[in-house]
C-alpha cells in the first residue's frame, strides 16, 4: 500500500512529503518532482521524467522515499536539476559512498539524516517561479517583470530548480490533475475540460505521450496522482505526521 507522511518540519521548506509503498511493478508517471528512492537494494536520486518510467523493482519489495518540492531539488540537493532529468543516478554520486549502505541499516530515519546533512536553503525565487508556473495562465513573458529577472534569466534559473522549462512543467502538471480528478468519474470529455484540456482529444493525445497509456486506460488501471499536489501546491506540508519506518 502507497502511503505519503509530511516530512519532519526542519525540512519542509524543501521536502513535499515522505512516502513508502511495496513495489507493484508497472511505471512510474512523470509528476514534475524529485524523489530519493530506497529501491531494496540501493538508493537512487530519480529526477525529474517527461514520460513513463518502468519502475524496475521486484514484485513485493518495499520501498519508501523522499520527494522534494516542485522547484526546491536543485538547491536543496546542491546541483542543477537538469542534470537529473529522466535519470536515475546512483545516490552515492550525490550523497557520498556508503550512502546505500547506511539506507539499508537505518530504514527512513537514516534516509532523512542523509537529506538534512545535505539540504542547502531553496532561493524563494525559484520556489515562486515553480509555483506561478504551476498555474496554466501564467506566461514566463509576464512572470519574469513581476520576479525581477529577465525570461532569458528564469528560464535558466527554472531548468536548474525543476530540471526541465515551464513548458514541459505545465503539460506534466495538468496531466497530473487530470488523474487527481479521474476519481470522480469516466467521462472523458468532461475531465479533460477540468483538467485545462482543450478537448478530450487534446486529453487522449497529452495521456499517450507522458504515459504510453490512452486516458480511458489509465482509469482502469487505477492511476492517481503523485508529485506535490496541483490545487494545494501554495501549502507547506501534507497531511499526517512523520512517523519513523519499521
Amino acid at each position: 500500500m502507497y502511503r505519503e507522511l509530511a516530512p519532519p518540519p526542519d525540512l519542509a521548506a524543501s521536502v513535499a512529503c515522505v512516502w513508502s509503498s511495496v513495489s507493484r511493478g508497472g511505471v512510474i508517471l512523470p509528476d514534475g518532482c524529485v524523489d530519493v528512492v530506497w529501491r531494496g537494494d540501493r538508493l537512487i536520486v530519480a529526477g525529474p521524467a517527461t514520460a513513463a518510467v518502468a519502475a524496475g523493482v521486484p514484485l513485493g519489495v518495499p520501498v519508501f522515499g523522499v520527494r522534494f518540492r516542485l522547484g526546491a531539488a536543485g538547491a536543496a540537493l546542491g546541483l542543477p536539476a537538469v542534470e537529473l532529468a529522466d535519470a536515475a543516478v546512483d545516490a552515492e554520486e550525490v550523497f557520498g559512498r556508503g550512502a546505500s549502505e547506511r539506507v539499508a541499516a537505518g530504514g527512513m530515519p537514516a534516509l532523512l539524516e542523509l537529506v538534512r546533512a545535505r539540504l542547502r536553503p531553496v532561493d524563494p525565487l525559484d520556489r515562486a517561479a515553480a509555483l506561478a508556473m504551476a498555474r496554466p495562465e501564467t506566461r514566463v513573458a509576464s512572470l519574469a517583470p513581476e520576479l525581477g529577472v529577465s525570461e532569458r534569466q528564469l528560464r535558466r534559473r527554472f531548468l536548474d530548480a525543476v530540471g526541465y522549462g515551464p513548458k514541459t512543467l505545465g503539460r506534466i502538471l495538468r496531466f497530473q490533475h487530470f488523474l487527481e480528478l479521474s476519481g470522480r468519474g469516466s467521462d472523458l470529455a468532461r475531465l479533460a475540460l477540468d483538467a485545462g484540456y482543450a478537448d478530450q482529444a487534446h486529453l487522449t493525445r497529452e495521456a499517450k505521450r507522458l504515459s504510453g497509456r490512452t486516458p480511458a486506460e489509465l482509469i482502469a488501471s487505477g492511476a492517481g496522482a503523485a508529485g506535490e499536489r496541483v490545487r494545494s501546491v501554495q501549502a507547506v506540508g501534507a497531511p499526517g505526521a512523520y512517523r519513523p519506518a519499521g
